[in-house]
């Protein structure tokens, strides 16, 4: 006669060097892209392109037309090859389907081009600013007016149009509009550290006005300098805050890596 078998069997004890929850470790893990498939977005794509293209041929013609050196001194020159280069990659994720890149870097992107378009509509293309250049450079015309127009103006509004209409909101931190500020704090040395090498009659020595030592004196420079710096990191906290209210999928649950089975969901 055998004994009964009792209500409550003891617990089994644990196995040396087998971890609580091993039997999650069993469960099958797949890539994500398994389960969900990923999307290609073609339109996209081409129009991201298009956008790099047009950055990337303004600037072209412009050191075509220029003095290389020159041409490279200035700031919206620089956002517009980053704005090239960033929208080439996102262009080619969307259409490869791949993840877009880091929000931080589509953002900065964005606040470099549109600050250098706000600082050239509002500063030097204005007649009324003390530090506009229409009186020394004039009126411009043909190549240079078109790519003036593409780097200050079109490229800009293209970038926005982006970032709010086709890309997915952040998240972005309030960390983020402090970081964006690295770039534009290095090329400030480099114009300060450029301007004091070059011969003081050497044309182009300071690419912007409020940036002229020479006419200015380093302290008022300075103090323009913090003054736009300001500016930029309001324009960043700006963006940090409409990418939080934006629409779009910010929330979008990613799916599990992992294939349940009956034991694991509960399915009898």
């Amino acid at each position: 006669m055998t004994a009964p078998i009792p209500a409550d069997l003891p617990d089994i004890p644990a196995i040396p060097g087998m971890a609580a929850n091993a039997s999650a470790a069993l469960v099958p893990v797949v890539p994500a892209d398994a389960v969900v498939p990923r999307v290609r977005r073609p339109l996209v794509a081409v129009f991201r392109l298009l956008v790099a293209l047009t950055a990337a041929g303004a600037i072209t013609i412009d050191l075509l037309l220029g003095s290389p050196p020159r041409v490279l001194s200035h700031f919206t020159i620089l956002a517009g090859g980053l704005v090239a280069v960033v929208f080439t990659a996102t262009a080619w994720r969307a259409w490869a389907a791949r993840r877009p890149l880091r929000p931080s870097v589509t953002a900065g992107t964005l606040l470099y081009i549109v600050g250098a378009g706000l600082v050239h509509h509002l500063l030097l293309a204005d007649d009324t600013s003390p530090y506009s250049m229409t009186g020394q450079t004039g009126a411009l015309t043909g190549w240079q007016a078109l790519t003036n127009q593409l780097l200050h103006t079109v490229v800009p509004v293209a970038v926005v149009l982006d970032w709010f209409l086709l890309t997915r909101p952040g998240p972005l931190r309030l960390s983020n509009a402090a970081t964006w500020l690295v770039l534009p704090s290095a090329y400030l040395a480099f114009i300060l550290l450029r301007g004091a090498v070059l011969p003081a009659d050497a044309p182009g020595r300071y690419p912007y006005p409020f940036l002229d030592v020479a006419r200015h004196g380093y302290l008022d420079v300075l103090g323009n300098a913090t003054v736009l710096g300001l500016a930029c990191y309001g324009l960043g906290l700006l963006l940090v805050a409409l990418d939080r209210v934006r629409p779009g999928p910010r929330h979008r649950r990613r799916p599990e890596n992992r294939i349940s089975s009956p034991a694991t969901s509960g399915l009898k």
